[in-house]
């Protein structure tokens, strides 16, 4: 049986890892609104731009003379660079093991497939290296402040390689953001980009061809679905860790209470066995 001298110092120990969780908690709470804020916003932009490629587009395939932006070119899916975005940290529950087993995953479903990993963050990139996967590129310290240049780079090296045919395709898989307590495993093909025919059609006024307008657009829209994957995954990440270190509080103050339950009984057992012996002594004396 332990002592109380143990028992206390355990609880102390435990006391202590609360206030860190809870302070943990207060942060990612600080952070997820910001981050929130970001995806919201980033939103209706990329709806936008989407409904503006889409009837530019359409404009494009009624001119005869405009040739097809590489981008847009379908091939058979032979060699596959997939873009896995993980943490850098850890401490949010099962996060990056849905990630890498997503990815496992979607590299099993492709196995008559070559696949690259373009790697976003250390939890990814340290599992992958270890099993000696065919990595194309990492990146490390992104999520920490998610700026556009960083992802637009990342974008811009694999419509390079798309377009040089060096690959057939090209997939975003991160967790997006559905809520404070719930974050989707997403996967989505940005290359070839796909646009459908709208059934209600703006008859824009071009001042440039609208080849050319095309041509501009399409890297941009690359570029912010990289930027949006990434703002999905920071605001999912910051959900993800609050909520775990809410448990992990929870779970503290649980075994804050039973350990002082527990020592409460083995110091009233000392202090029975105490006067018991006192008794038995001043019994034995009579």
């Amino acid at each position: 049986m332990p002592s109380l001298i143990d028992i206390r110092r355990r609880i102390r120990s435990v006391k202590n890892t609360q206030q860190i969780t809870k302070a943990m908690k207060m942060v990612s709470a600080a952070k997820l609104r910001r981050a929130q804020d970001r995806v919201i916003a980033s939103r209706p932009y990329a709806a936008m731009l989407r409904k503006m490629l889409e009837n530019v587009a359409a404009a494009v395939a009624t001119d005869e003379q405009a040739g097809r932006n590489p981008l847009l070119a379908q091939r058979a899916e032979q060699r596959i660079l997939l873009v896995l975005i993980t943490l850098d940290k850890g401490l949010a529950g099962a996060f990056n093991a849905n990630l890498i087993k997503g990815a496992q995953k979607f590299m099993a479903e492709h196995g008559g497939a070559s696949v690259r990993l373009e790697l976003i963050g250390r939890k990814g990139r340290d599992f992958f290296r270890k099993r000696q996967a065919d990595i194309a590129g990492e990146h490390l310290g992104l999520a920490a402040k998610v700026v556009y240049g960083d992802l637009a780079a990342i974008a811009r090296k694999a419509m390079d390689l798309y377009s040089q045919d060096e690959i057939d395709a090209v997939y975003l898989l991160y967790n997006g953001f559905k809520s404070v307590v719930a974050q989707q495993l997403t996967i989505t093909r940005v290359l070839p980009v796909e646009l459908r025919e709208r059934a209600e059609r703006v008859d824009y006024i071009f001042e440039l061809a609208p080849a050319k307008i095309l041509d501009a657009l399409l890297p941009r829209y690359v570029e912010l679905e990289f930027f949006r994957a990434m703002l999905e995954s920071a605001a999912a990440e910051h959900a993800a860790r609050m909520t775990a270190m809410e448990a992990a509080t929870s779970n503290a103050g649980e075994m804050i209470d039973k350990l002082t339950l527990y020592m409460n009984r083995v110091r009233q057992a000392s202090i029975t066995k105490e006067i018991i012996e006192v008794v038995s002594g001043a019994a034995s004396a009579e």
